[in-house]
């Protein structure tokens, strides 16, 4: 990586920017890793009965509440520890999970029954009162869960085992919303934890999940360990995606962080881990010449990176700014210094994905075509500007979002703009990011994430895509328009009426800048030979696996 003075100078990014001398941070990472795997293998010989299986994921985990944050590492803990009302197969077809359910016929009641044997961690059985309480907590944070709510008359509990959703008038894509895979799943928790408020972290952490949260080995950033729980009861059909049995073969899954994808890598071919979730491409020849690996790509749709502005204060609130932000940009640029390798990523101006049903690019040409320089001084200078610092949060840990605010803030400072780029941990960023403070007082202005195609692909699920204001994604913007064309899609009655109003929308949020999609990668995970039975979903699951002696 480069180092914290280039960064904060903002050094233009270099074609061979990704084949930097990484000795110095080898050294120091390699000392942190070695204490983490011997902190991880102590006790070896007593725990050679068990199977365990150690996973470096994209990040470390600090937040343990997936429903205040879209933060990909914390839905995945999320799915670790909790189960959920409805899940999609790999079809994206909604399937019975804890629950199978009814409609009445004028598609106003749908009624759920909760399977036999459900339990939490600490026995106690999962009723309908539990599912209720999480259900409504997930619906004042999800932004799809936000427009069920407007049309609930009531979400009420019949019985310990039945829960009755009445609508004010039919919502087609209920199933699909509270079934989908990602940003935010409606997890079942008991009622007593789902009852803290949903700006407040939950601070108990008793699951309904096939796995256990050991607490007592949880270090934050560091490592986290989960234990099979063995009262936990899968479905019988086979598990597909996040549907299906949930059967666990190993006894324990642990993660554990490391900053460096060459130390990880390391680790990896020598067995001290088993496996890699995400491998830097250029990293790649090292792996796939080893016998002992399986290097691979998860989902074929790959991930959408994306720049969220903060629409609360200058320069961000005005528009013009925006927009020259916006064309300062290019996709190229991007893609190229953290990808590299084109037969990995593909420029995309769609906010929905490209290879997607609504794949639309409207608005994005000078995205899609290298930016426009000139074009964004002279709209800067339009727009009144007055070199109010862009703070630009910049992640320094999480390979797939450390290029996107580098190229980022050379070419909005060769537009024109004022930059402070602040490093910072990605846990620390998914915190910040959060704050409505002032940039000036510990607030930001401009950061960078990636979603997985299967999060954005509809403006019914998109995190984005929400124009509620305070109630909206970080950035809140408020936008009228927007939730109008989100209603109209939701009484679209065919696909090609669906489609015409994706369309609309993506005309809109791109003329307002909602974001900036910046081109669309695939990201290959690498695991042990002696894992067998990966479930190939665009989310990482640990249920199913297996792991040879």
């Amino acid at each position: 990586m480069l180092s914290e003075t280039d960064r904060i100078q903002g050094d233009a990014p270099r074609a061979s920017s990704r084949h930097w001398n990484r000795t110095a941070r080898h050294v120091a990472a390699g000392l942190m890793a070695g204490v983490m795997l011997a902190g991880a293998s102590m006790g070896t010989a007593a725990q050679a009965a068990e199977k365990t299986i150690t996973a470096v994921m994209h990040s470390g985990l600090r937040v343990l509440d997936p429903i205040i944050t879209t933060a990909h590492i914390v839905r995945d803990h999320g799915y670790m520890i909790y189960d959920v009302l409805v899940a999609q197969d790999h079809t994206f077809t909604p399937k019975p999970q804890m629950a199978d359910w009814t409609i009445s016929d004028d598609k106003t009641v749908y009624t759920f029954t909760l399977r036999d044997g459900l339990k939490f961690h600490d026995g106690s059985p999962v009723t309908a009162a539990d599912a209720v309480a999480s259900l409504k907590r997930w619906g004042q944070r999800d932004s799809g869960g936000q427009l069920i709510f407007d049309v609930t008359d009531s979400l009420a509990a019949r019985d310990d085992k039945t829960i009755v959703w009445t609508l004010k008038e039919p919502y087609p894509p209920l199933l699909d919303t509270i079934s989908k895979q990602s940003a935010v799943p409606p997890f079942i928790m008991p009622a007593s934890v789902a009852a803290t408020p949903p700006d407040q972290a939950i601070t108990n952490h008793i699951g309904s999940g096939p796995f256990k949260f050991v607490e007592s080995e949880y270090q934050p950033g560091v490592s986290v360990t989960y234990e099979k729980f063995d009262g936990y009861v899968p479905r019988d059909e086979p598990a597909d995606w996040m549907a299906g049995g949930k059967v666990v073969n190993v006894d324990k899954v642990t993660w554990v962080t490391m900053p460096d994808a060459q130390t990880t890598i390391n680790a990896l071919l020598s067995g001290e881990v088993d496996y890699m979730e995400q491998v830097p491409v250029d990293l790649l020849p090292i792996l796939q010449s080893s016998e002992d690996v399986t290097v691979e790509v998860r989902d074929p749709l790959g991930f959408q990176s994306i720049g969220r502005m903060n629409f609360l204060y200058p320069p961000f609130d005005n528009v013009k700014v925006r927009k020259a932000a916006m064309m300062a940009l290019s996709q190229q640029d991007v893609m190229g210094t953290l990808v590299g390798n084109p037969d990995y990523y593909k420029i995309c101006g769609s906010m929905f994905g490209c290879g997607t049903p609504l794949e639309d690019e409207t608005g994005a040409d000078t995205l899609i075509n290298g930016g426009d320089i000139d074009g964004a001084k002279k709209l800067l200078a339009e727009s009144g500007y007055d070199g109010t610092p862009v703070v630009l949060m910049q992640p320094t840990d999480v390979p797939t979002i450390s290029a996107q605010p580098i190229v980022a803030a050379q070419a909005l400072r060769n537009a024109g703009f004022t930059v402070d780029m602040q490093p910072m941990d990605w846990q620390t960023l998914v915190t910040r990011r959060a704050s409505q403070a002032k940039p000036s007082e510990g607030g930001w202005n401009l950061f960078f994430t990636n979603w997985a195609v299967p999060e954005i692909n509809s403006p019914l699920i998109s995190p984005m895509l929400n124009g509620r204001g305070n109630d909206a994604w970080f950035g809140w913007p408020t936008d009228e328009k927007l939730e109008e064309l989100r209603k109209e899609f939701i009484a679209a009655q065919t696909s090609e009426e669906r489609k015409a109003v994706a369309h609309k929308i993506q005309a809109h949020a791109m003329d307002v800048v909602n974001y900036i999609p910046l081109g669309q990668f695939l990201s290959p995970q690498a695991r042990s030979n002696k894992l067998t039975d990966m479930i190939q979903s665009p989310v990482p699951v640990f249920w199913q696996i297996k792991k040879a002696d």
